[in-house]
């Protein structure tokens, strides 16, 4: 680990105005940026520790939905009781995810920024785009079963190895950050990028800019939804293939259906003009198999990751009969349904 200056911020003001230099890093729960540091993948000059911000508590908003404080811990926002009942797909997704103990640390904003798990982005022997713009990808033509098979590019098939985020993606939540140019808010479908030619930005955040909380709209998909992770082993593994479904049926058809993956590329993804044409639709396996085909349009595999594209084509099915069904993933007992 490199020698890094150390700031503690007691409130926001404090903390952009610390990160307002040059290789600076924010600092909550650190379950991310600890290893990257040790590892060296990360270098800041200079450490904000945020965690005496006022941004870990969950607040009622006007309308019905919530807002997600960025030091909320991942734990304390599934176990929320307005979030188990009224977002239940987003209390799954997080308990699909990590340990209890890493559960308890991560906090919301730093779920929102972590980084990949790529083995060549972690290796600083390695090429990496991400990690060292121009180097390469080693990924490509090398090890990359863990790989996307979506979104790719020619410089990075990395993956954004959040369960969190793909069922944020499904809820269509908004992202609150605070800079030296002011508070805005930001679409989550437009806060991670795909790595195109700047594979080493991972979001659309500025320099010095804060995530301060997350909002969920006041939409009801409480009976019909899902978070379906398929992985290596059942605990403690980052996702193969995840998919989360956000549905709702009125009269036996589907009057609206949100679907996110995780795993397959280098943000959840989503596609809302393929959702469209399950509207008006009665739940089918005909009619999942259809959407599934038009979700992972133009997927392409590197070799090892091939199996990718037909086990998300099979997970995607499985997981819209589980929201239609309303009988979603258990997170305890971990064994598809």
């Amino acid at each position: 680990m490199s020698p890094f200056d150390y700031i503690r911020a007691g409130n926001v003001g404090e903390a952009l105005q610390a990160g307002a230099g040059e290789q600076v890093r924010y600092l909550a729960g650190g379950t991310n940026l600890v290893d990257l540091m040790k590892e060296n993948v990360e270098r800041p000059v200079t450490v904000v520790d945020i965690n005496r911000l006022p941004l870990d508590r969950i607040e009622e908003l006007d309308g019905g939905g919530l807002r997600l404080g960025a030091l909320v811990p991942n734990a304390d926002t599934a176990w929320d009781e307005r979030v188990e009942r009224r977002y239940p797909l987003l209390s799954s997704a997080i308990l699909a995810g990590a340990s209890p103990q890493l559960r308890n640390a991560a906090t919301n904003g730093g779920n929102l920024n972590q980084r990949t798990r790529c083995y060549y982005f972690y290796d600083v022997a390695t090429p990496c785009n991400k990690r060292e713009p121009g180097s390469g990808c080693g990924a490509i033509g090398g090890v990359n079963r863990i790989h996307a098979v979506l979104g790719g590019s020619e410089q990075c098939i990395a993956t954004h190895p959040s369960d969190m985020c793909v069922a944020l993606a499904a809820l269509d939540a908004v992202v609150r950050v605070s800079g030296p140019g002011g508070d805005r808010e930001i679409a989550f479908s437009d806060y991670h990028r795909l790595p195109g030619d700047e594979p080493w930005r991972d979001n659309n955040l500025q320099p010095g800019e804060l995530v301060t909380g997350i909002d969920l709209p006041a939409e009801d998909f409480t009976q019909n939804y899902t978070y379906l992770k398929l992985r290596d082993r059942l605990s403690y593994a980052f996702a193969l293939v995840s998919v989360a479904v956000a549905m709702r049926l009125e009269g036996g058809t589907i009057a609206e259906v949100r679907v996110a993956l995780g795993g397959v590329a280098h943000k959840p993804w989503r596609r809302p003009e393929a959702e469209q044409q399950l509207h008006g639709v009665a739940p089918s396996p005909q009619a999942f198999g259809a959407f599934s085909d038009a979700l992972l349009a133009g997927a392409v595999g590197q070799g090892e990751n091939d199996f990718k594209i037909p086990l998300a084509r099979k997970a995607i099915v499985r997981a819209l009969k589980q929201a239609a069904g309303a009988t979603p993933q258990s997170q305890t007992d971990k064994r598809v349904a």
